[in-house]
Parts: structure tokens; C-alpha cells; sequence
């Protein structure tokens, strides 16, 4: 049986094939079962926001064309459209404000355990905030950094989000200010979002766009907060060297997968681990403990502590088949509730941590700020003990892994392009674009979703973009894809890369005395914030807007609501932003015009919906070339 269709990762195939030979249920399985999907939920035409429905208009015209209370076809999908964004800015704030909050506590003294780590970092923030660090010590800055970021939650006094305004250019903040979508603060604006869409509420499809784009742009602050505070607790990523896939776990070691989104548990369990190294290697273990990431807890550790990435978000339960994962830690974010169905074949442990997120059967540790060192010390020695019951007849390894470069922080690279131009670290990029060795910039983004194979989308538009001289960044998911197929190294720069791009990279090896990547591995979804810190300072130092860059985004794969908050405030900054995957907008003409074309207008960027990977990149480079263009003859205006 071929598995082609599901994965093109090989280390995936082979367990598959595993799978479907020892009976045992996967995500590409359930798919199966649920076909056909509904249509009107496809597309956005189902509305279940009262008890009189669920309400279903008709997108052809011959059934209903309205709902029981009178809502037309564009309201419910732009309603719709509305919930999913704001499910994506509640995950990534909740993540920050948990961060946040933590940061006051310890600045407070109330929490041991944790502590500055890049006071360098803090430093950074505190200015970006405008805040007074003169005379001030680490801990009363610390306070108050901490403190403004949880104001970003609740507005006072009607105040604005102060984390927004010093991440993008001046102009693109005015022309938020323009239409509106500025909120005063990440609760404030998931609240008002919630309530505009309730029944009987707004019915105007552009207002209730732009009531997305508010709740997105919240979304982007708290992914700004998460990136922010994570690297002042637990320090700003710097270049490493690490693996992915399967094959990074240890026939002779307790593996430890950990899984989520959370590095405030993910860093104390990496601590704890290689503490207890002795007595994992007295209880059998030859290698001690291998502490390995799924998803962006996977991301956080790999940044900055090198742990390798076992796999992304379609393939967790693959790790667990074989029969090597001693326990699985779970905190919070796209863990399935079917993890627990394969451990109950195996050994493993399946631990949940947080009050939030239980599944029925798993063992529950309850990981608290206060007790943070007793928890990880509690889970490292479950993992350990679940090692002593482990059979080796069900272990199958997959032989797949590849090594990888990550670690590329705006601060990591602006260090390292500080050894070619001291003075303007930022101009070894916007030179390169100039002299059209990086014809433009794409963003990676996303999950997997298994409507299209496991990371081939991924993979096929990174590939042509790479060849047309796009420099490519990623996080999350899709970062973890492009570890295990090998972009995440230089040899891949010969392999991939169009002229002008081997030039900049070649150019840029002999200056700094070490080869880059193909694609640079900017770290977790909340990350994300990074490389509008990159753009920002691209267009900061040419004194254009970030929408006037040759700067676009791509979620070949999107699946979570995240997918889409992060695509919404993509578009908002003015990227032009591709989706791999449909989006349930199609059931009304306008609100898909609004989305893909109207956008364009107001805001520069736009949604390009496109599943074809080949012609989905050919869309991207067009635009980049038009974007080119454009500061081209902005140039030559300036010079007349």
C-alpha cells in the first residue's frame, strides 16, 4: 500500500504502513471516514450562533436565502469568519498573558524558580516601550515591562496597545488608525468580537470584517508579548545545530516527547532532565534522557536549547507508535484527544499539565509557576519508570532523520550581518534586494492539514520560491517540515537556491566565516512577530511602508484558527498572504472579494487562495516583482 497520498515525509510512510498493519487508527483514517464534509460548513454558510438554528443558506439559490432570523449568506460567513479569528487570538494571548503574568510574579518575588536571562533583551523591550531605564535595576525594570504588558490585555483609560505601534512603520500604524482597528486591548477586543457576532447583533459584512482585523491585529501584539518575554526569561535564540524527524528518538534512552506551545513548562522539563540523567541511566537507560519536541514546544526548545524535532503537528501520534516515546508531556495547542487511544496500545505515558487541557484517561500533573521544579522533577520520573515497562519487540525506529540549522532571531542574524556593515546591520538585506541578488522575502506560516499530504505543499512552494531568488523564513509546523526534508542547511542552498540567492548566501558565508541555511528558522507561531520585526526594519531603514516591500506570506498547509488570526494580521500589515487550503469564505461573493481583491486596496495585502503549490508560488512572485517595481520608480521619483 502506497501512503504517498497522506505524507511525503518517509519517516511518516513507514509508520503508516505500521499502523494499517497492526490495525491502530490515525488522523489520515478519521479523514477518510469523514467524507464527505458538509458543504455548508465549507464554505461558511452554517450558522449555529442561537437555538433556533442551525440555519443554512442556500449557495446556489434554490433553497433558503436567509436564515430563521433574517441574516443573509455574507453576514454568516463574515460572522464566522469573524469567531475564527478571534479563537486564534485567544490561543496565542492566553499563551502571552500566562507569560506575562509569570514575569510579574517573579519580578514581585513571589515566584521562585525562574529568572532573567537576557537582561540585554529586557532592555530592548523596555525601550521599544518608550519606558525610563535610567538609575532603574534589573528588577524594577523587569516590574515594569511586565506590568505594561498586561495592560496590553485590558485598555486603560481607552489607551491603545502599546506593544503595536513600535512593531510597525509609522504610516502603516496611521492607516490602522484610518480604518479603525486598533483595539485598547487583547481582552477588550475578543470580548467586543464575540458579542458583535451573537445573534441580533452587527449583520454589516465590512463592519465585521474590520472587527476581525481589530481582533487580528490583537492577536499580533499577543504573538509580539509571547516572543518578547519568552527571550527575556529564557534568553533570545542564537544560531544552533540540531535534527529532525522520527529518527532523533533513542533505542537506549528514556525519550521524552514534549508537546504544545508552552516553553514556561517545556524549559523546567529540559532542565529537570538533564538533572536526573543518573538515574534514567541507573534505571537502564544507557543514553540518559532524550528530551524531544512536537509542534512549537518543539520549536521553543529546539531554539534555544537545540533539542531536536521528533515531528510536526499530523504526525504526533506516529511518535508514539513507535514504541519508543516513554511519556508524552502535553501543555497547550493542537494536541489531539486521540493521543490517548495509541498510548493505551504502548507503555508510553500521555501527560496533560494544564487545568485548561485534560483528556479523559491521561495522567494528570498538575504543573503550577509555584511549583514549577517539583512538577518537571514529577514528570521526568514518570517518563523514567514508564521506561522500565517498555517492550522492546514494539519498538520501530524509523532510520529518517536530517540535521538542521535554527536559531535565527532578528538579534541572531542583525548580530551576524553586523560582522559585514557594523554601522547597518539591516542594509546586507536591502543591498542584496537592491542589487536583486533577493529578488523578495516570503514568510512561512502553519500547520499541516491533512486535506493535501503531510508537508508536501510546504516543501513544493519553499522549493520554488527558493529557485526564483526568494529568501524564505519560517516558524512553527512548517518550520519543522522543512527540517526534516533538509532546507534547513546550507547544502541546500546549492541544491535549491536561483543564482542571485547562492550569491547572497555565498557572499554572506565568506564574510561571516559560516555557511546559512536555506531557509532560516525563525522559531514558534507567536514567533511569527519576528519576521514583522525584520520587515518593519527593512522598511524603517528605506523609509517605506512595510506594504511597499517585496515581502509576502504563504500557510501551504494552514489548519488552526491561528492559521487564520496570523493570515489577518498579515493582510493588515499589507503582505500579501497565500492559503494553501480552502477557507470557508466562499459562500458569499462579497465577503471572498473583500478578502482577495477589496483588501488589496485598502491595505495593500490580500489573500491568495491557492492548492496548487507551483501556481501559488508563480502568484507570490508576481507580486514581489510588481512590489519591486513600484519602489523602483519610488526611487526614481525621489531622485527627480
Amino acid at each position: 500500500m502506497s501512503f504517498e497520498s497522506k505524507s511525503q515525509d518517509p519517516a511518516s510512510q513507514e509508520m503508516l504502513q505500521l499502523a494499517a498493519d497492526k490495525g491502530m487508527e490515525t488522523i489520515w483514517d478519521r479523514y477518510e471516514a469523514m467524507q464527505p464534509q458538509c458543504g455548508f460548513g465549507s464554505t461558511g454558510l452554517c450558522c449555529t450562533n442561537c437555538l433556533q438554528g442551525p440555519c443554512r443558506i442556500d449557495p446556489f439559490g434554490e433553497g433558503p436565502s436567509e436564515g430563521i432570523c433574517g441574516v443573509r449568506d455574507y453576514s454568516v460567513v463574515a460572522r464566522n469568519l469573524v469567531r475564527t479569528i478571534v479563537g486564534g487570538t485567544a490561543s496565542h494571548s492566553d499563551h502571552a498573558r500566562h507569560v506575562a503574568e509569570l514575569l510579574r510574579e517573579v519580578a514581585a518575588g513571589h515566584i521562585e524558580g525562574y529568572e532573567v536571562k537576557d537582561e540585554e533583551k529586557l532592555m530592548k523591550v523596555a525601550n521599544k516601550l518608550g519606558l525610563e531605564t535610567e538609575g532603574k535595576d534589573v528588577n524594577e525594570l523587569t516590574k515594569e515591562v511586565a506590568e505594561e504588558a498586561v495592560g496590553n490585555f485590558i485598555g486603560y483609560h481607552g489607551e491603545e496597545m502599546s506593544f503595536l505601534k513600535p512593531m510597525v512603520p509609522e504610516i502603516r500604524y496611521e492607516l490602522f488608525k484610518e480604518c479603525d482597528i486598533i483595539a485598547t486591548g487583547i481582552n477588550d477586543v475578543i470580548n467586543q468580537a464575540i458579542h458583535r457576532t451573537a445573534m441580533g447583533m452587527d449583520a454589516d459584512p465590512v463592519n465585521l470584517i474590520f472587527g476581525g482585523l481589530k481582533a487580528a491585529l490583537a492577536d499580533f501584539v499577543g504573538c509580539t508579548i509571547g516572543t518578547d518575554l519568552s527571550d527575556i526569561f529564557f534568553g533570545t535564540p542564537q544560531v544552533v545545530e540540531s535534527e529532525a524527524n522520527l529518527g532523533v528518538l533513542d533505542e537506549n534512552a528514556v525519550n521524552l516527547v514534549v508537546h504544545g506551545h508552552e516553553p514556561v513548562l517545556s524549559e523546567k522539563v529540559i532542565e529537570t532532565a538533564r538533572a536526573l540523567e543518573d538515574e534514567a541511566k541507573e534505571a537502564g537507560a544507557e543514553n540518559g534522557i532524550n528530551v524531544v519536541g512536537i509542534c512549537c514546544t518543539g520549536n521553543e526548545l529546539l531554539m534555544r536549547q537545540g533539542a531536536p524535532l521528533v515531528a510536526n503537528y499530523a504526525s504526533q501520534e506516529l511518535a508514539i507508535m513507535t514504541g519508543a516515546a516513554d511519556a508524552m508531556v502535553v501543555d497547550i495547542q493542537c494536541i489531539m484527544p486521540s493521543l490517548k487511544n495509541v498510548t493505551d496500545c504502548f507503555h508510553t505515558e500521555l501527560i496533560t499539565t494544564m487545568p485548561h487541557v485534560k483528556i479523559p484517561g491521561a495522567r494528570h500533573i498538575q504543573f503550577s509557576d509555584t511549583t514549577a521544579d517539583q512538577d518537571a522533577e514529577e514528570i521526568v520520573r514518570t517518563a523514567i519508570d514508564a521506561y522500565g515497562r517498555r517492550n522492546p519487540d514494539t519498538v520501530n525506529i524509523p532510520d529518517h532523520k536530517s540535521k538542521l540549522m535554527a536559531g535565527f532571531s532578528v538579534e541572531a542574524l542583525m548580530d551576524a550581518f553586523s560582522k559585514i556593515n557594523e554601522e547597518e546591520p539591516i542594509s546586507v538585506i536591502t543591498d542584496a534586494i537592491a542589487a536583486g541578488d533577493i529578488r523578495g522575502i516570503a514568510v512561512f506560516a502553519g500547520c499541516n492539514n491533512v486535506k493535501t499530504p503531510q508537508d508536501r505543499n510546504h516543501v513544493e512552494v519553499a522549493k520554488e520560491l527558493a529557485k526564483n531568488d526568494v529568501l524564505c523564513v519560517a516558524t512553527g509546523c512548517v518550520a519543522n517540515a522543512f527540517g526534516k526534508n533538509g532546507l534547513l542547511l546550507p547544502e541546500a542552498v546549492e541544491k535549491y537556491a536561483g543564482e542571485g540567492l547562492k550569491k547572497f548566501f555565498s557572499e554572506a558565508a565568506d564574510a561571516l566565516g559560516m555557511e546559512l541555511p536555506l531557509i532560516l528558522h525563525m522559531g514558534s507561531c507567536v514567533d511569527n512577530s519576528r519576521a514583522v520585526e525584520l520587515g518593519t526594519a527593512i522598511a524603517n531603514y528605506l523609509g517605506v511602508d512595510i506594504g511597499d516591500l517585496p515581502l509576502v506570506a504563504s500557510a501551504p498547509e494552514a489548519m488552526h484558527e491561528k492559521a487564520v488570526s496570523i493570515g489577518s494580521w498579515a493582510v493588515s500589515l499589507g503582505l500579501p498572504t497565500h492559503v494553501g487550503v480552502d477557507v470557508p469564505i466562499t459562500g458569499s461573493s462579497l465577503v471572498t472579494e473583500v478578502g482577495t481583491k477589496i483588501a488589496k486596496d485598502v491595505l495593500d495585502g490580500y489573500f491568495i487562495i491557492e492548492k496548487d503549490p507551483k501556481v501559488a508560488a508563480e502568484k507570490l512572485i508576481a507580486e514581489i516583482d510588481e512590489r519591486n517595481w513600484l519602489l523602483e520608480m519610488k526611487a526614481k521619483a525621489k531622485e527627480a
